[in-house]
């Protein structure tokens, strides 16, 4: 289906190297500001107190917050769990209070607002669980980068491999850039959206490289800047439908999915828009620049000793 057709190549190699200028600066700089700001991590990732409460009617997370809020604790998860009625709150440690004491004054403050709210769990994070978990999903993009640019090595050749998976790496780290310039707080749900962004990001670098491995069998007379020009501009009509389609769904829980997918859609959007941009300007660009040919990806007829074909003259 192409609702969008596009007639004429846009000639996006021509450009290619400022923009990649660019995505380098911006790359440096998320990379300064993890390392001078860091990343805001919440408490599943630093450790602290998890409690669980219940209400006799529907709770107003709204008015949960507020009470929250109220004891000097900006930005805590507040949640429904299994029903309308049950909410989870996550509180961050606080110097000179136990889990005990922190439960207990939260539910004081609850019950002050509403006398019918009951205890349902209390649970401590410690810090070495934390630490785990950092371990553990460090170890899980790891896992991801490392299969894709394996699957892409054996579906394409290694040059659309190192490509892609530069590309994406882009992608990760401009997000974690914005999450610590911002000090937005960076929660397993976000981390979520990062692992989700890595597989979605790639997607659309294989559309783009199966679509050069196709234009180099069809069209023999062009230049490796026209075939790539060609392969992203007949792919855009279907980036335009899927990413459009995507991104709406992402913005109506960034718009109306409240505090708690505030994040993780805030995620996916800069990964969706990033990603656009990295897989035909990024990838694209450095397997260009790596010297992709058709010869990479279409292999030649073997010949003789004496330079012949051997299928030549052969009767059919």
């Amino acid at each position: 289906m192409e609702l969008f057709p596009i007639r004429k190549d846009i000639p996006f190699t021509r450009h290619m190297l400022v923009l990649n200028l660019v995505s380098l600066v911006t790359f440096l700089a998320a990379v300064f500001f993890l390392i001078t700001r860091g990343l805001h991590l919440s408490v599943e990732f630093t450790g602290g107190t998890v409690v669980e409460v219940s209400y006799a009617q529907p709770a107003d997370l709204g008015q949960v917050r507020s009470v929250v809020a109220s004891l000097g604790y900006a930005d805590v998860p507040v949640q429904n769990f299994g029903s309308s009625r049950d909410v989870m709150i996550r509180l961050p440690l606080r110097e000179g209070m136990n889990s005990g004491q922190q439960t207990e004054a939260l539910l004081a403050a609850l019950r002050a607002q509403n006398p019918q709210v009951e205890l349902r769990r209390t649970e401590f994070v410690g810090p070495q669980v934390g630490r785990e978990l950092v371990e553990n999903g460090l170890l899980a993009l790891a896992f991801v980068i490392g299969g894709i640019m394996i699957y892409l090595a054996v579906r394409f050749e290694w040059k659309y491999a190192v490509a892609a998976i530069i590309a994406n790496v882009h992608d990760v780290v401009i997000i974690l850039g914005f999450f610590a310039f911002f000090q937005w707080e960076f929660s397993l749900a976000v981390l979520a959206a990062v692992l989700a962004v890595l597989g979605y990001s790639v997607n659309e670098s294989v559309v783009i490289f199966d679509r050069i491995r196709e234009t180099f069998r069809r069209q023999r007379k062009m230049t490796v800047r026209e075939v790539i020009d060609h392969a992203i501009t007949s792919t855009m009509s279907r980036t335009i439908i899927t990413h459009g389609s995507t991104e709406a769904m992402v913005l109506s829980m960034l718009l109306f999915g409240g505090p708690t997918l505030h994040y993780f859609a805030l995620a996916l959007t800069i990964g969706i828009l990033f990603g656009i941009y990295s897989s035909v300007f990024v990838a694209a660009g450095i397997a260009m620049w790596l010297g992709i040919k058709r010869e990479d990806l279409i292999k030649a007829p073997r010949k003789t000793d004496e330079g012949k074909d051997p299928n030549a003259g052969a009767v059919v």
